[in-house]
């Protein structure tokens, strides 16, 4: 990608050549074109990089901005991109499960949210097999009960298959949700003691299969389980 920024400070051919060095000595950055007449750094990079972090790469007399509209949809773009595979993921289940709805001529709540944890449960568990050593050696750097047991980390795609199935087949509901809400319940400590932590980890929950950095969207994955289960434990009160 290649993004074109404002530089002041530049007054002559020297400081075109100082503000292109530095900012060619920044991971990612591939070509670099400055104009000290136009007061501009046309910057192409393998994958978006902060506009804080070319002004930290720059000496203290040049100032480098961009305008506001054009870094937020960089930013977004760049999210977009990362967050695609997960994204697809959830628009494809909602899509089926109110197709599923939509067939029996009617809509409740309570079944497509059903409908939607056991889809959900089967397309993450499918992930997490096609690569399970992979996964669980992932899923150890971050969830609370795989650190004190690495086995869990095999075991874990199994109980998400074997919920996936509970919620198709309608098998003992109250139950099916109480494990859920459990299993979910542990697993978000972890993540939320990563992002909170910030810190730059792979997330598990598509397996070994994509590079997802661990963010709050993982922590909404979790939390939509767990608040999909309460409310249908609490229907059954």
């Amino acid at each position: 990608m290649t993004h074109t920024y404002k530089i002041t400070g530049m007054t002559c051919g020297s400081c075109e050549a100082k503000v292109k060095k530095s900012l060619l000595l920044l991971p990612g950055v591939t070509e670099v074109e400055v104009s000290k007449e136009k007061q501009t750094a046309t910057i192409s990079m393998e994958k978006h990089i902060a506009l804080s972090a070319f002004q930290k790469a720059l000496d203290a007399r040049y100032t480098i901005s961009a305008e506001q509209h054009n870094e937020a949809a960089a930013q977004t773009k760049n999210w977009l991109s990362i967050y695609k595979p997960v994204l697809l993921i959830f628009a494809y289940i909602t899509g089926i499960t109110l197709l599923v709805e939509w067939l029996q001529g009617g809509f409740l709540w309570m079944r497509w949210m059903n409908h939607f944890m056991a889809g959900f449960f089967l397309v993450f568990s499918f992930f997490k097999f096609l690569n399970l050593k992979g996964f669980a050696e992932s899923y150890i750097m971050y969830d609370i009960v795989a650190k004190k047991w690495s086995g869990w980390g095999y075991v874990y795609p199994f109980a998400e298959l074997a919920l996936g199935i509970a919620f198709l087949i309608g098998f003992n509901p109250g139950v099916t949700n109480a494990v859920t809400f459990g299993v979910m319940a542990v697993s978000i400590v972890g993540v939320m003691q990563s992002v909170l932590n910030k810190r730059k980890i792979k997330c598990a929950c598509l397996g070994d299969v994509f590079n997802l950095p661990m963010s709050t969207i993982t922590i909404i994955e979790d939390a939509l389980m767990i608040g999909m289960s309460a409310i249908m434990l609490l229907n059954m009160l």
